[in-house]
Formats: structure tokens, C-alpha cells, sequence
């Protein structure tokens, strides 16, 4: 008997490039990774090296091409950070400018200039986004009006744009494949997620060439083959980050929510197939789009989550390893009123103000670093609260449970405190992975390794349940607490 096919899935992320090898029952096989550099060269500027993006995950892929368990693998799946943004030569492959990273805040005055003209609710009406550096557009603009001669070259057809999935689908295929998905294409602030299509009004309003961009396809395609490490694999799932983690966690009912605790943190609930925008900050984006049908969903992005972990360790020297922050936390009994409100790169939902500036607050004399050090963690269940209590306004759904996945989905203070805090049972599955094992469900959806939605939810095992044992007097007063301090951030960035 052959063995069972497994598939790989590509999980290109803001701070790392992934290779992770799956079985058909969703085990993980291997898995390969390569740290990613970021760039600062201004106050608020975020960039990566396109081509260290490419050759880390060509590495990470090759290595796990030379093991044993590689010798039946039936497709690839990727899935990566989404809105970052690289132009490129069509003919050599050579980008034009450094990656600008999501996180990127370049583009804040002239998104207030649109803002203050009144373009944003147009904007919304056809991407479900805000106005905000965060997304694609304006920084795909910012490239063409500002690296010399790219403008020219773009509009004589000569250059590509396209998000971190794009290029490496580009480079994967030899250059043979332009393309993205529908997930991707939904988070440029340039596609329009109720006609499916590239926005004409929009790019005029950005002046972007159409001729830069991709063909957007279903989340599950024959996107193409993959010819590296001697093999020829297809290409067949693709999907954003978040998109893909929501697929992970077999999120495919209406109401049903995962929230995923990375670099930032990002929340999705599952809305149907009916396009709604959001009353209170949300964004409205494509969940999955499969055989043309597409699925929405409602996205609360906090930009800082276990990025403040990574602050405190690499800037402030609190600790040689993440993982030490649980037991720092838990070596004090509170946070002795100090709050920390991890604004590094503005704040998202539900606030969206890119001018904010991070906050430690309430210090006193006998604060420690284990006091911070709380606060930080403290502070991604606070958010969350912020967003889970936004997607309650805007559907009226009741959160009864939320599958939570990602680097801080294995400190159990934080998943206890997440409990707490948002009042509801807390549910962590057996596999992580879950941006991951969800383009690699894609992938083997199309290829008819998996039956259907049905037959992936039924594969989703739960490794851990964290109930909620607060008495309701000490979460209201923390809430009290975090929306002063909240309000005391915006109020002096006003």
C-alpha cells in the first residue's frame, strides 16, 4: 500500500517563513522555519526584504522535500501575512522596493486627507475596510509615486504587484502564475467583495495601473505547480492568514468566532454569505470563497498582541524567551494597577487611530517587570473584550465559545484570563497550526482529499477548554479600568 498522501502547506508570517508538512488526518509531519528580518528606516515605516521572504521559504520548503515523510505529497497550500505589499519586474522578478509590512504606518496623512474629503464611507460601501495605512492600496501607491522611474515602468506593463501569497505563488511557478485569491484580493482596499471584481473607481482614486494586478481565484484552485527541490507539486489552496486560521478552526457556521494570537491579534466571525457592514469599526472581509460562492465574515484587528511579548524580551530585557513570560505573570497575585496598552503601531478595531502611541500606566514604586510584564499579557484579553463586544452590537449573536489559536494559545494564564474577562468558554485546539493546517484543508479540499466542510469540521479536536471564574464585580472593574486608560491614550494622541 502507498502511504498517505500528505500535503504541505506554506505559512508565510510577518516574522517567520514556514514549511509545515501535514498528514491527511491533520498531524503535523515536519515542520521547517527561518526567522524574518524587519526594517525600521523611518519613525512608523515598516519594510522586509522581498527576496529574503522568498529564499527562506524556498529553504523551508526544499528541507522538508529531502526527509523521509516527504515522498507522497499530493499538494501545496499557502497562506501568508496579508496586506504586505511588493512590486516587481514581470520579466526577472526583481522587486522594485522593499516589502511595505502591513504594520507599515507611511501612509497615515494621506489617508486622513481622504478621510477629511469624504471618501471613506465610498470606500467601506465596497471593500467592507476603512480608510487606514494598513491596507494595500496606499501603499502600492506610495511605491509608484515615490521610488524613481516606477510609475513609468508600471503603466508600460513592465512590473506586478502583489501580496506576500502572490509573489510567492509568481516564484514557485516560475513566473508562470500572476494570481491571488478572493481573501487576499479582499484586504487591498482595491477590490470590491460585492461585485468580486477590481475596482476601476478605486484604482483611478489611487492611481494604480490595473495592468499590475493579479487574477483573483477561489481559496481552493489549480493555481499552478510548483517545480522545486527536483519535485512538481500543485498548487491547489490558498488563503490570507486569518482566512486560513478561520478554515483551521472549521469555523462554518454563522456566529461561530476564532481569534488568533500572533504578531497582532485578529479576530473573524463567520456572517454567511450576506455582505453587512459593520456599525461599530469592524471590517467586513471574505471568510473563504469556494466554487464562486463567498462566504463573509466580520474582522476585529488589534495590531499588537504577541508582539508586546516581544518587546519586553528583546527591548526591555525582561526575559531571554517568551515562553517565561507565563511564570513572570503568575509570580505576582494582580497587576497592582498597572495597565499596558500596546499601541506600538496605532490602534486597530475598534478605534482605528493611527496616531496612538503605546502606554504603560499605573506605575508606582513596588511595580516590578512582572507587573509589565501581566499587563501585557492582561492586555490581549482587554482588546479581545473590545472586539467580541463590537461583533455582539453589530449581529446580536451571543458568544457563548471562542477557538483561540497561535503563539499565546500556549500560555494558559492568558487563555484563563481570555475566559474571564470575555465571560465565555475558551476553546484551544489540538493543532495550533491552525493558519497553517487551514491552507493545507484547502488544498487537499480541491483535490478531493477532504469531502467537504463537513468532513474537515469533523476532523477538529479540542485540546484544551478554559472556563470563566471571575466574579462579575472584578471583570467589570478591570473593564472600567482598561477603557480609562484606553481613553486616556486616545485623548493625548487626539
Amino acid at each position: 500500500m502507498p502511504p498517505p498522501k500528505a500535503i504541505l502547506a506554506i505559512d508565510q508570517g510577518t516574522t517567520s517563513s514556514r514549511a509545515i508538512l501535514f498528514s491527511n488526518a491533520g498531524d503535523i509531519l515536519s515542520i521547517k522555519q527561518k526567522e524574518l528580518t524587519l526594517f525600521y528606516p523611518h519613525k512608523g515605516w515598516v519594510e522586509q526584504d522581498a527576496n529574503d521572504i522568498w529564499h527562506d521559504t524556498k529553504w523551508a520548503v526544499e528541507e522538508i522535500l529531502k526527509e523521509d515523510v516527504a515522498d507522497n505529497i499530493a499538494a501545496i497550500g499557502i497562506t501568508n501575512q496579508r496586506e504586505t505589499t511588493i512590486i516587481w519586474d514581470k520579466k526577472t522578478g526583481k522587486p522594485v522596493y522593499n516589502a511595505i509590512v502591513w504594520q507599515d504606518r507611511r501612509t497615515a496623512d494621506y489617508c486622513a486627507e481622504l478621510k477629511e474629503q469624504g471618501l471613506e464611507k465610498k470606500i467601506t460601501a465596497k471593500t467592507g475596510l476603512l480608510l487606514d495605512p494598513y491596507f494595500s492600496a496606499t501603499k502600492i501607491k506610495w511605491i509608484l509615486d515615490n521610488v524613481e522611474g516606477v510609475r513609468k515602468r508600471a503603466e508600460a506593463g513592465e512590473l506586478l504587484f502583489g501580496t506576500i501569497d502572490c509573489f510567492l505563488l509568481w516564484n514557485l511557478t516560475g513566473g508562470k502564475t500572476h494570481a491571488t485569491d478572493a481573501t487576499n484580493a479582499s484586504r487591498t482596499m482595491i477590490y470590491n467583495i460585492k461585485d468580486g471584481a477590481w475596482d476601476k473607481e478605486l484604482l483611478d482614486l489611487f492611481d494604480i495601473p490595473e495592468c499590475l494586478l493579479p487574477c483573483v481565484e477561489n481559496n481552493c484552485h489549480d493555481f499552478g505547480v510548483a517545480d522545486i527541490g527536483n519535485q512538481q507539486i500543485p498548487i491547489t489552496g490558498m488563503a490570507g492568514d486569518q482566512q486560513a486560521a478561520t478554515v483551521g478552526q472549521a469555523c462554518f457556521d454563522k456566529g461561530m468566532v476564532k481569534s488568533t494570537y500572533g504578531t497582532g491579534c485578529f479576530a473573524l466571525m463567520n456572517i454567511g454569505q450576506e455582505f453587512k457592514i459593520s456599525q461599530n469599526k469592524l471590517l467586513t472581509t471574505i471568510a473563504y470563497q469556494l466554487d464562486g460562492k463567498v462566504t463573509y465574515a466580520m474582522e476585529g484587528s488589534i495590531f499588537v498582541a504577541g508582539a508586546a511579548i516581544q518587546w519586553l524580551r528583546d527591548n526591555l530585557e525582561f526575559f531571554k524567551d517568551a515562553a517565561e513570560s507565563e511564570a513572570l505573570a503568575i509570580s505576582v497575585e494582580d497587576n497592582n494597577d498597572v495597565y499596558f496598552v500596546p499601541a506600538f503601531t496605532g490602534l486597530g478595531a475598534p478605534y482605528w487611530n493611527p496616531n496612538a502611541k503605546a502606554a504603560i500606566t499605573g506605575l508606582s514604586r513596588e511595580s516590578t517587570k512582572a507587573h509589565i510584564t501581566r499587563a501585557a499579557l492582561e492586555a490581549q484579553a482587554f482588546q479581545t473584550h473590545d472586539l467580541i463586544s463590537a461583533f455582539q452590537n453589530d449581529t446580536g449573536f451571543e458568544i457563548q465559545n471562542l477557538r483561540i489559536d497561535g503563539g499565546l494559545s500556549n500560555n494558559a494564564f492568558v487563555c484563563q484570563f481570555l475566559a474571564d474577562i470575555l465571560n465565555c468558554v475558551v476553546e484551544v485546539p489540538k493543532i495550533t497550526e491552525t493558519t497553517a493546517l487551514g491552507a493545507a484543508y484547502l488544498a487537499g479540499l480541491h483535490i478531493g482529499l477532504f469531502k467537504d466542510l463537513d468532513d474537515i469540521s469533523s476532523g477538529w479536536k479540542m485540546a484544551k477548554t478554559y472556563t470563566p471564574n471571575m466574579l462579575d464585580e472584578k471583570r467589570q472593574a478591570y473593564l472600567a479600568k482598561w477603557s480609562q486608560e484606553i481613553d486616556r491614550v486616545l485623548l493625548h494622541n487626539e
